[in-house]
């Protein structure tokens, strides 16, 4: 193990790794599947919005499956380590969790839309962790861009506690914040489950819904969705 892995808590600033100015991979020119640029500028018109829900391999797909999107890249985020390397972020040492941004555009969907696909995709009051996946970088997080995302963003969060608390769940422990710097993952990540059609997926939801107007139905679920684990 070349890292000190924490699978229960998070990095001070000043205990997190360093990281180094620049990164030093570029970033997959074009998305494999809907064939767009990954990175920005974006085309005047669309909105970005970012998540972290588990493993980013069956998240990004769950969202460029959505209509409306326009591209996905998958990526390392709210942490303090500047570039970092995958293994760095699975370390538990930068603080990052593995975070989708996903380019949308508002004429076609909407903000609201992702947020319910977002919620309904995954389990929310697990804290450091999606199912078998433990550690800090698969903890659950929205990260805003706007005062209006940050307040649907929450707004959305009550709605979604008031039903799994119906259904007796827990808390939700998802972290809701403005967005700071997005650092995009090497190559092989990004698109994984295209580029790899029998890959691992840990992301599978609670099975509650949000109970809004929109609708998640469409794409592709993992088989078997997210095995529940014995504490």
């Amino acid at each position: 193990m070349l890292f000190s892995r924490s699978e229960t808590r998070l990095p001070a600033p000043e205990e997190a790794l360093k990281g180094r100015p620049e990164p030093e991979f570029p970033l997959q020119e074009r998305h494999t599947v809907l064939g767009t640029p990954l990175a920005g500028p974006y085309p005047e018109g669309l909105a970005v919005a970012d998540f972290g829900l588990g493993c980013f391999w069956g998240a990004e797909r769950k969202f460029w499956q959505a209509p409306g999107v326009w591209t996905t890249l998958v990526g390392y985020q709210g942490g303090h380590t500047p570039h970092p390397a995958y293994e760095e972020v699975c370390s538990g040492l930068t603080g990052h969790t593995e975070a989708v941004r996903v380019v949308y555009d508002p004429a076609v969907t909407s903000y609201e839309a992702l947020l319910k696909l977002f919620w309904e995709s995954h389990d929310p009051t697990q804290g450091f962790r999606q199912g078998n996946d433990r550690g800090t970088q698969y903890r659950s997080a929205v990260y805003t861009h706007s005062p209006a995302q940050q307040s649907a963003a929450e707004t959305s969060r009550a709605s979604y506690q008031s039903v799994l608390t119906g259904s007796g769940y827990g808390p939700i422990t998802t972290e809701i914040l403005p967005a700071g710097p997005f650092y995009y993952a090497e190559a092989h990540h990004q698109q994984y489950l295209d580029k790899n059609p029998q890959g691992y997926c840990g992301i599978g939801g609670t099975g509650v819904k949000l109970g809004d107007p929109f609708e998640t139905n469409w794409g592709a679920s993992c088989p078997t969705g997210i095995a529940p684990v014995e504490d």
